[in-house]
């Protein structure tokens, strides 16, 4: 399954950027090999076609490549749009969360809070000055309503290249219906390589 991003409710598939060959070249004139090499290089590489198609008898058959659903933190703990930030600052502070993402009436993923939507919005939570801003002020009003989720079949690989490209720490993991079932971060991303490696990325 693929990456999804919503903004404002409104879910596509997520566009990632495609990879560049390392070493893709265009052949010029001058690369050509001349005529009378042919017959040797076309030798040498039915020996190592050969060679590798005995190599992959022998190797086992990979594993299927590692999920989200793998490495996710579930059940989720998540506030609806109309929670006071005051609320997702305290889960925060005491959960040692960075993330909480922000649900609509029904359950659906609207939005997400981060530590640093907090900051910037009142930065009054932590200069200790008068908090009734944040005690008025709803998630709604500060969340990013710019979300990129996945579903617990995408692979862990797609994931963390989304991650790097975007520049973010945590996906939420939500079903057909974009309810969420967990939270995927670059915290758990560490301690699955640290726990469960060597992780099987390829198919």
């Amino acid at each position: 399954m693929s990456i999804i991003l919503a903004v404002n409710g409104i879910a596509e598939i997520y566009q990632a950027k495609p990879v560049s060959s390392r070493h893709g070249r265009t052949e010029s004139v001058g690369d050509r090999e001349p005529q009378h090499q042919h017959s040797s290089l076309d030798h040498s590489s039915l020996n190592a076609q050969t060679a590798y198609q005995q190599q992959n008898i022998k190797r086992p058959h990979p594993k299927p490549a590692l999920q989200a659903r793998d490495l996710m933190n579930a059940p989720v703990l998540s506030l609806p749009s109309d929670s006071r930030v005051l609320e997702a600052w305290d889960i925060m502070s005491h959960k040692d969360f960075h993330h909480v993402p922000i649900t609509s009436v029904h359950g659906a993923l609207v939005g997400m809070v981060s530590y640093r939507d907090l900051l910037q919005s009142v930065p009054e939570l932590i200069t200790e000055d008068d908090r009734r801003q944040a005690t008025q002020k709803l998630v709604a009003e500060i969340m990013s309503s710019r979300v990129i989720s996945a579903t617990p079949t995408t692979e862990i690989r797609e994931i963390a290249r989304v991650m790097l490209e975007e520049q973010i720490h945590a996906v939420p993991i939500v079903d057909h219906d974009r309810r969420l079932v967990g939270m995927l971060s670059t915290r758990d991303l560490v301690r699955g390589i640290a726990n469960h490696g060597p992780l099987e990325l390829w198919t």
